[in-house]
């Protein structure tokens, strides 16, 4: 099989800026990103009233930013490898900050679903933020840099969710996307005066064919899980798609192998590291989300139903908040781990950790410092573990590959998500209590949400237990690593 050529960077090229700023502007744009999603929660209830729509139709304003997300995030790493992932992270921000724009002058379905859909295609700007760091940044700060930089989608969460609540009990709805669309603005001007473009390049084509087969595939299998629910598991619609995504997956899995510069270099992910990783990625994508759809429930049902805390959306956000800072904070300490250990002691770490907080929400939930020390234990389990994911699959992949490969990874863990969406929303529809006349799920219900929590953060653990020990990580083709004359190094796959 042929393979691209790499381009790295002349010595003499001017030096990239301080690499404190250089991160901290990714870690800012990949928080405005993760607050775009956070920012619609407060207003979910509210969708059908403001957009004139029915309940079910209005629920593609949430769903077209999910598939649009799947879609444009591996074909994105891969443009960003080949044409520059500093020029596609600016696209993509610009499209967060057009549908931002879109929405804010929403008032009815489709201009929302259209707005919504170009804030998914956002979506790449935390694997490509990951992979300039490993082409632009010394090799000593990668670590603790990527680790950051992946911990951001879940710091922006947190802090997104009291921030939109506010705004949306105080303010117009509207507000909640013209904000999103000033964020964007200030991280797209920063990225553009402070973030050097990669030299790391790889060349020939982009696979569109492979593209679009991805892309139907994860369609096909989104939209089953995802409206599953409302439609029924059994329907024909539903186990249609299901069927319709197995065998996109198998033709498109066929067309990658025989071609000869694909969209994802399946051999490339079918290696161990990078195989368990994105399988880890899954089950851990499935178990931070359980948390997210039990902890605010249990803090806004009524008192009067015997496990809810009658919390306001404005409380339940402060309530959440620490769990980002702590996600923060731990990324530092899974990136001192990593250096000393390895990113495979630090993955099942974090997984034991977010096992354990969801053991403690199991036991007890009912006062809210209960939740508050849930919230963060596992917080700081998934800082660890999502830490430690571009170390693994940077230490396994070519550099001309890591965008690619960083999006596929973030991938997976959108996938656990969104399975943890729909099999949560079946328990919880079937475990319910009657209050006031209506069916409420009962508190079993959660705790076996939260028990599968658990059993998904300790399958994460599983998993990695069958990553190499440890393999040195491929040395970022920053500054550091820059070649004395210029080179052209074939990019072949080890």
């Amino acid at each position: 099989m042929s393979h691209p050529v790499v381009h790295h960077a002349k010595t003499g090229s001017p030096a990239p800026p301080r690499s404190n700023a250089v991160v901290g502007v990714l870690a800012f744009a990949g928080i405005v990103v993760s607050l775009m999603q956070t920012l619609v929660i407060p207003i979910v209830p509210e969708l059908p009233r403001y957009l004139d729509a029915s309940p079910a139709n209005a629920a593609w304003a949430i769903t077209a930013t999910l598939l649009a997300a799947a879609v444009a995030t591996p074909s994105v790493g891969r443009l960003g490898d080949m044409f520059g992932k500093r020029r596609l992270l600016l696209v993509s921000v610009v499209l967060l900050v057009s549908g931002s724009v879109v929405c804010a002058l929403s008032d009815s379905l489709v201009p929302m679903i259209v707005g919504r859909t170009l804030q998914g295609l956002a979506a790449a700007v935390v694997p490509l933020g990951i992979s300039i760091m490993r082409d632009v940044l010394p090799a000593e700060r990668l670590a603790g840099s990527t680790a950051l930089m992946s911990a951001s989608l879940g710091v922006g969460g947190a802090l997104g969710l009291p921030t939109a609540a506010f705004i949306a009990d105080h303010y117009d709805w509207h507000k909640l996307f013209w904000i999103s669309a000033a964020l964007g603005v200030v991280a797209l001007a920063l990225l553009v005066l402070i973030v050097p473009e990669s030299k790391v390049r790889t060349g020939g084509s982009f696979d569109l064919l492979g593209s679009l087969g991805l892309s139907a595939a994860l369609v096909f299998l989104l939209l089953a899980v995802s409206k599953g629910g409302d439609w029924g598991w059994t329907s024909g619609t539903t186990l249609g798609l299901f069927a319709a995504a197995v065998l996109v997956f198998l033709l498109w899995g066929r067309y990658e192998l025989r071609t000869a510069q694909p969209l994802v270099d399946l051999r490339t992910t079918a290696r161990r590291q990078v195989l368990f990783t994105n399988l880890a990625s899954v089950a851990l994508g499935f178990s931070m989300f359980a948390m997210s759809l039990v902890l605010p429930q249990v803090l806004q049902l009524p008192e009067q139903t015997g496990y809810g805390l009658g919390k306001s959306m404005l409380a339940v956000g402060l309530i959440l908040a620490p769990q980002g800072l702590v996600m923060m904070a731990m990324s530092a300490v899974s990136a001192a781990l990593t250096k000393a250990k390895g990113p495979k002691v630090t993955l099942m770490i974090g997984a034991i950790i977010v096992a354990a907080g969801y053991g403690l929400s199991i036991a007890s939930m009912s006062e809210v410092w209960h939740i508050v020390l849930v919230a963060c234990v596992i917080g700081g389990g998934v800082g660890f573990a999502y830490g430690a994911m571009p170390a693994l699959i940077m230490g396994a992949v070519p550099a001309s590959e890591t965008a690619a490969a960083n999006s596929l990874n973030t991938l997976m863990r959108s996938m656990g998500t969104s399975f943890a969406s729909a099999l949560a929303g079946v328990i919880l529809a079937q475990m319910t209590t009657g209050f006031g006349g209506h069916a409420l799920p009962s508190e079993n219900g959660f705790k076996t949400v939260m028990a599968l929590g658990a059993g998904a953060a300790l399958l994460a653990f599983f998993l990695a237990s069958f990553l190499p020990r440890r393999q040195a990580a491929a040395a970022p083709a920053g500054p550091a690593e820059a070649p004395a004359e210029p080179a052209e190094i074939s990019g072949a796959r080890s």
